[in-house]
């Protein structure tokens, strides 16, 4: 199944991001299997940062959840809220599915 995650950052824990971006980003290329896409979101009002977003292909979302606590940001404070989210995709590419 595929999942959508997305993360809103806790504003007051900024500084966190960029002490631990080197091993988030390690994190996500170990995980590249499972999670297919990830990137950051940024509130277009004010271009500050406003939280994360990944696609993830697993079975359950226990197995997401499992990824979620195992990310270096996970321990740090910085995500204030988790959404997990089945996705089922009906349209891509120009085309219905």
């Amino acid at each position: 199944m595929m999942f959508t995650v997305m993360f809103e950052d806790n504003d007051d824990k900024a500084e966190v991001r960029g002490r631990f971006m080197p091993a988030h980003l390690s994190f996500l290329e170990a995980n590249a299997q499972t999670i297919r896409a990830a990137g950051p979101l940024v509130d277009v009002a004010t271009r500050s940062p406003a939280g994360g977003l990944w696609l993830v292909d697993a079975a359950d979302p226990a197995v997401v959840q499992a990824l979620v606590e195992a990310d270096p940001f996970w321990p740090t404070g910085l995500r204030r809220s988790v959404r997990i989210l089945e996705w089922r995709r009906v349209f891509a590419e120009g085309r219905r599915f």
